[in-house]
């Protein structure tokens, strides 16, 4: 039987509905004045973490939105605190570390997401 998305054991098959999320990034500059994109908002989770030890009390390793800024790009693309990202640009997110979905997520411009969301898309 396929788990939910929120008590999902990586490399397990899951069965939910998912929300797609379009994110365009925002053109910045760091202190150093070298040119960044901004999505606004971080993430918490992933296979190599203990989510018992979750400050927001996660039930599984996957990869949570933890923080959304707002008016940054992701708040305006619909992004919200707790959501589960299950897939970014068609790559899976149910089975990465934490600093592989970091590096993926700033490496591309555009975020096409997935995600879960509790209340709309499980109960």
């Amino acid at each position: 039987m396929a788990k939910m998305a929120f008590q999902h054991q990586a490399g397990t098959a899951m069965e939910c509905l998912s929300i797609p999320i379009t994110l365009h990034k925002e053109q910045d500059f760091d202190k150093e004045g070298r040119e960044i994109l901004k999505c606004g908002f971080k993430i918490g989770g992933g296979i190599d973490q203990d989510y018992k030890k979750s400050p927001q009390g996660y039930t599984d390793n996957g990869i949570y939105v933890t923080e959304v800024h707002e008016g940054s790009p992701a708040a305006k693309a619909g992004l919200r605190i707790h959501d589960k990202i299950l897939q970014c640009n068609g790559y899976d997110f149910t089975m990465v570390t934490h600093k592989k979905a970091v590096s993926y997520i700033r490496k591309n411009p555009v975020l096409n997401l997935l995600v879960a969301r509790k209340g709309v898309t499980s109960t």
